[in-house]
């Protein structure tokens, strides 16, 4: 009887001592696959502050559905004066007052900011341009000669290497006039073509972009036009005069429509 609990104490001694083995051995799992890289959005503002710069809810929405959507973010601006600069508390400007673009973007940026002087579309997966009175003044001189108008060399430089490249470019608001001016024949929204009582008070925007030779697709605020061919992605925002909700919910269709284009 002894020799029997011997033996079976020494098998069950055999046996713990492979257990540990076994059990720290990981389960080779059903499906693997690679985690997706996260998209590489560059995103250029114009100053900051609607009447002269960058429209500050249009960033601030564009940034927060780029988080929600994984995507890794860079933030650019020309090293320019600015245009003008307006006193907001009355909307008129400030005529003794100066400010450099690259400086106001970088209170949005949080201090991280870079010169678009340095943008490469092979470094990034899509390009989006908030909108602003900036983007017709600074990027631009569309608010002072409509049809007419002169693109930064930067601003068009960007628009035409991430059009080449086939990768997605998003605009908001007025910034599809740059899109409108530097890539003829593109598809582009600034909401709709009647003021309709004072709800669409840019809506003579939509005849100028015509004018360039763009086609004008009206859309609600809460909706983005897509430019399959071109991949440029386009929503009224505040050419619209409504709820700040309505114009997040816009600028999130965009970007998610951005980002969607930069996985095929």
């Amino acid at each position: 009887m002894a020799a029997v609990r011997a033996l079976v104490a020494s098998r069950l001694l055999a046996a713990s001592a492979f257990a540990p083995l076994h059990a720290s051995s990981p389960r080779a799992p059903l499906h693997s696959s690679a985690p997706r890289p996260r998209a590489r959005v560059a995103l250029v503002l114009s100053g900051c502050g609607v009447y002269d710069g960058t429209e500050l809810h249009e960033a601030s929405a564009v940034l927060v559905h780029l988080s929600r959507g994984g995507a890794e973010v860079q933030i650019f601006a020309p090293d320019i004066p600015q245009m003008h600069v307006v006193d907001h508390t009355k909307g008129q400007p400030s005529e003794s007052e100066t400010r450099n673009v690259l400086t106001e973007s970088a209170r949005i940026a949080r201090g991280k900011i870079t010169n678009l002087a340095r943008l490469s579309a092979a470094n990034h997966d899509a390009a989006i341009f908030p909108g602003g009175f900036g983007a017709a003044k600074n990027l631009s001189t569309f608010a002072v000669d409509g049809k007419d108008c002169k693109v930064h060399e930067d601003v068009e430089r960007v628009l035409k290497e991430f059009h080449k490249a086939g990768k997605p470019i998003g605009l908001c608001c007025i910034a599809p006039v740059l899109a409108a001016r530097v890539l003829r024949g593109v598809e582009v929204t600034v909401g709709h073509e009647q003021e309709e009582g004072g709800k669409w008070p840019y809506a003579g925007t939509a005849e100028a972009i015509k004018a360039l030779g763009a086609k004008h697709c009206v859309k609600g605020v809460t909706e983005a036009h897509v430019d399959q061919k071109n991949k440029v992605v386009t929503t009224p925002a505040f050419m619209c005069e409504t709820e700040l909700h309505h114009v997040h919910d816009g600028i999130g269709a965009m970007v998610k429509k951005v980002l969607e284009l930069c996985a095929k």
